[in-house]
């Protein structure tokens, strides 16, 4: 087989056209390595060698691009290389030479991510830890001072509070204590914190309540039996704070 014609297609691609009347796309590194011109004969042993190692360059310029908008792990490049059909052999071979070229930096990686986190987000310690070892990293310290953790917990608890106005004090606790935990908080770092702030139950939310209740149910019970669901209600809503006898009578 012999190389008739060579057309550029991009930056660094080109376009070969065979005496048997097929083409094939192959990177300058290949066509240099190759010495790969117009008239030269290539046998098959030669030919999938060729091959081969464009298939390589090709993974590896990939990654590139892959790493241009952000810093990426191993993990995350074995995977993108993976769903683009690379074999294992070529996955290792530039996975080796980006890490050989300082593309792949494990602890420039880790606080880059640590610092977005801290920066952008109102995520915790332990949900950070859990990402990043999800991302394939092992053992992983935040050396965060705790004035940082509390910040972002008195943010957070700023902000429950204003967005939940309608439920009991009772259950903006409970709710407060999840979205903590789940945002990668132990209870340990925010208890004290919360039992600082003052939580109050809105009256007038204890009245909506009660009145939706008597809407309901006032002609259907005796009085007290009325009573005695009304608490269990209010109960199940979270309040607890409250005289009944003064939210019936007014």
């Amino acid at each position: 087989m012999e190389i008739v014609k060579l057309s550029k297609k991009s930056n660094n691609l080109y376009k070969i056209e065979f005496s048997d009347n097929t083409s094939l796309n192959f990177y300058d590194d290949t066509i240099i390595k190759y010495n790969l011109l117009a008239n030269k004969k290539i046998d098959n042993k030669l030919f999938k060698e060729i091959n081969e190692f464009n298939n390589e360059v090709s993974a590896y310029y990939k990654a590139i691009n892959y790493i241009k908008s952000k810093l990426r792990t191993k993990r995350e490049i074995e995977n993108k290389l993976r769903k683009l059909n690379y074999s294992k052999d070529i996955i290792n071979k530039v996975i080796n030479r980006l890490e050989q070229q300082g593309y792949l930096n494990d602890s420039l990686y880790i606080n880059s991510y640590i610092n977005d986190q801290i920066n952008l987000t109102l995520k915790g310690p332990n949900k950070i830890i859990y990402e990043l070892e999800k991302l394939g990293f092992k053992n992983i310290k935040l050396n965060v001072s705790d004035d940082v953790w509390i910040d972002k917990i008195n943010k957070i608890i700023e902000k429950k509070e204003k967005s939940n106005h309608n439920l009991s004090k009772r259950l903006l606790i409970q709710k407060i204590k999840v979205d903590l935990i789940n945002l990668g908080y132990s209870e340990k770092l925010f208890q004290d914190i919360l039992n600082s702030y003052k939580f109050k139950d809105n009256p007038d939310i204890i009245r909506k309540e009660v009145n939706k209740f008597l809407r309901k149910y006032q002609n259907k019970y005796s009085e007290e039996e009325l009573k005695y669901k009304l608490k269990g209600y209010l109960y199940s809503k979270g309040f607890s704070d409250y005289n009944l006898d003064d939210l019936l009578n007014n």
